[in-house]
């Protein structure tokens, strides 16, 4: 494994529907035994036990706490980060993240990352994370789409950043939800440079995505 390989993963969790794509992440990202560097906005903690039935605290301690037993993670494999922590890694480009995804991405998260808001942590790690040229994704969700986010997505999409909508394809012929999610997990797995066996590429056989 590389240095950059081997640097943490910034994860960061939106209010935009789909949260189970994120925390399915979060379990795959745990079990690779990669360090993650984990942030949840204010509202994605109200849509979280929405689509999911997982209610975590807003104290960032205790969501980790919560987290790191649900998931098995390691001592300090999984760190969480509150919305205004500002002396967190995540928010100075001497030390930032190996990679960073949004996922969910709202598509006012989106526009902050577009115009460099950096309102909160989310924003700055982002902004580090593109003027330190890390790969950014974000798995925006949204539909339909309208200028003003088209417009957003392409002018991140110029500067570096993956822009993969949580669009799951079918020719696997999913008969669950969970086959979706992994659908597009695989996916970010795959942009990440991670090895899985979630989904069975196309004109492929079961090996990792």
């Amino acid at each position: 494994m590389t240095d950059q390989a081997a640097k943490p993963i910034a994860l960061a969790i939106t209010g935009a529907s789909g949260a189970p794509y994120a925390l399915r992440l979060l379990e795959c990202l745990v079990q690779a035994e990669r360090t993650v560097y984990l942030m949840i906005s204010k509202a994605a903690q109200v849509v979280m036990p929405m689509e999911t039935g997982l209610t975590l605290p807003s104290r960032a301690t205790e969501a980790e706490a919560i987290l790191r037993e649900r998931y098995g993670a390691a001592a300090g494999q999984l760190r969480v980060f509150g919305r205004e922590q500002w002396t967190a890694p995540v928010a100075s480009g001497s030390n930032p993240p190996g990679a960073m995804v949004v996922c969910p991405c709202s598509t006012g998260t989106l526009s902050a990352i577009a115009c460099g808001a950096s309102n909160n942590l989310i924003e700055r790690a982002a902004d580090v994370v593109l003027k330190e040229q890390r790969k950014l994704i974000l798995m925006v969700r949204e539909t339909p789409f309208s200028p003003i986010h088209l417009e957003n997505m392409l002018k991140l999409s110029r500067l570096g950043v993956v822009i993969m909508p949580a669009s799951p394809g079918f020719y696997n012929r999913p008969t669950t939800i969970e086959e979706l999610i992994d659908f597009m997990v695989a996916r970010l797995l795959g942009h990440l440079g991670i090895e899985n066996s979630l989904n069975r590429p196309w004109g492929g056989d079961a090996s990792p995505t």
